[in-house]
């Protein structure tokens, strides 16, 4: 039997994706590798934000070849969706899979577990594409066809069926096996200027609401106490269902008909943030207290260039809106330095909208331009060590606010949750996370997955040093 490994790139949609497939693999009788050196068949999930992200999605598959010739590699995930004969002439890929047809990888792997018969040095064939619209069956496509010794094989289209939704709990990343994220929504029906992820992932689609509660009943019995609801746009969760799901009815559901004791939305569009979300969310201490609502720029110019539905006077109201509701919350935010066309004014506009804003924390992106969106072809694109400069700016700035909420927290007591220890604390000492999206260093080497009321002292190496104030509820 052959042993397969998935390498993930990108967002926390990507890794619900590597997720789905890996729990197809194992449901077939396949064995995960303990590496992708030591595997047969290495699934590269990849990226396509930005340009570095292409980048770093190119250097591992040849470093993949490198390291062992006869690995066969299925490249997939955004950057295959949007630009497969570039991944498929690089060598050691077998084939290219775009999100269109990510469902498909687990037949894929069977065929590639079946020894193929030997092939001649004139054995040679262009990359093919089964597109969506096609009537050909994947099988019958896959049975006919040569793998080409240098061209991987191509598997991409444009249509996206809710059927074929990709979703399985992740239960690695930050936390370390004690906090999975569920993806619910995928897709998106915006077309920000900047963006490329409408096109490689289509539009939006939800999971239905009866497959949510049971992935996080199945959480809960397992003894996750937090869960993570995540998306591409999640505000849009359930607008494609019919019956039509409201966001918020689905959250109340999961409230009533789950027992997970902590449930944490990841980002949401600052439209999608109601007064009755904000309310729900401060009569329930079963959500966490946070938000992250992407901003992108603080200049209405830029913003109406990027394509954004809102201004800074609707983005400041919900931020308003969540302090008077909820004023220890975590409210973060997404910025982008060096859009096409921004000009020093915006930029100085946007960090004193940021500077007035009670955010606690930024997530700082340098605009990266991304073939096929609107602002790739924009003028006046903003000079490399410019967009450097700005994000360097922003991104102190972002840790000021940081620093600012870590302070006003010290005297407090939160409940937090033990996270497994990684290899750069100092020993003795235990991560944890709040409510309010803190990290929370505890003396001790205490189990993780637990819940402890923590006395916060002081910081410490952008965290916050806490006293255990009661003893830990497994």
């Amino acid at each position: 039997m052959s042993t397969f490994y998935i390498e993930q790139f990108g967002c926390r949609a990507t890794q619900a994706d590597g997720a789905a497939i890996e729990r197809q693999l194992r449901g077939r009788g396949m064995h995960v590798a303990s590496a992708a050196a030591a595997a047969d068949i290495v699934v590269l999930n990849t990226c396509t934000v930005t340009a570095s992200a292409d980048a770093q999605a190119r250097d591992a598959i040849r470093k993949l070849h490198a390291a062992n010739p006869c690995v066969r590699v299925i490249v997939t995930g955004c950057y295959a969706q949007r630009a497969p004969e570039e991944l498929s002439a690089l060598p050691g890929v077998s084939w290219v899979v775009g999100n269109s047809h990510k469902p498909e990888i687990p037949a894929l792997v069977d065929s590639l577990s079946t020894p193929a018969p030997a092939k001649s040095a004139n054995d040679f064939f262009p990359a093919a594409a089964l597109h969506s619209e096609s009537t050909a069956s994947f099988h019958s496509f896959v049975e006919t066809q040569h793998f080409a010794p240098r061209l991987g094989r191509i598997l991409i289209g444009n249509i996206f069926d809710r059927a074929d939704f990709l979703s399985a709990p992740v239960l690695g990343g930050e936390g370390n096996h004690t906090r999975p994220t569920l993806k619910i929504q995928d897709g998106c029906n915006s077309r920000c200027s900047f963006c490329v992820i409408p096109f490689v992932r289509g539009k939006s689609r939800s999971l239905p609401p009866e497959t949510v509660i049971q992935e996080i009943q199945r959480l809960s019995k397992a003894g996750y106490h937090e869960i993570v609801l995540s998306g591409i746009n999640l505000g849009m969760y359930g607008r494609d269902l019919v019956p039509r799901v409201e966001f918020e009815d689905l959250l109340r559901r999961i409230l009533v008909e789950t027992a997970v004791e902590r449930l944490r939305i990841s980002s949401i569009e600052p439209l999608d943030v109601t007064r009755e979300l904000v309310q729900l969310f401060s009569a329930n201490d079963r959500i966490a207290q946070h938000f992250h609502m992407p901003l992108q720029s603080g200049s209405d110019r830029i913003l109406a260039a990027m394509h954004r539905w809102y201004r800074a006077e609707h983005y400041a109201r919900r931020v308003e809106l969540i302090r008077e509701h909820l004023p220890h919350a975590a409210i973060g935010a997404d910025v982008i330095a060096g859009f096409p066309g921004e000009t020093e004014d915006d930029h100085a506009t946007t960090l004193e909208f940021i500077e007035s804003l009670h955010l606690t924390y930024l997530h700082v992106f340098s605009y990266s331009k991304r073939p096929g969106t609107a602002a790739a072809s924009l003028p006046n694109h903003v000079p490399g060590a410019t967009i450097k400069h700005r994000a360097r700016e922003l991104r102190a700035l972002g840790e000021k606010k940081s620093a600012a909420f870590r302070q006003s927290q010290i005297g407090r007591t939160l409940r937090v949750l033990t996270l497994n220890r990684d290899e750069h604390m100092e020993p003795g000492s235990t991560p944890a996370l709040s409510s309010n999206f803190l990290r929370v260093h505890l003396p001790g080497n205490l189990p993780a997955n637990a819940w402890l009321d923590a006395g916060i002292a002081g910081q410490v190496d952008k965290a916050l040093s806490g006293e255990v104030s009661l003893s830990c509820t497994a």
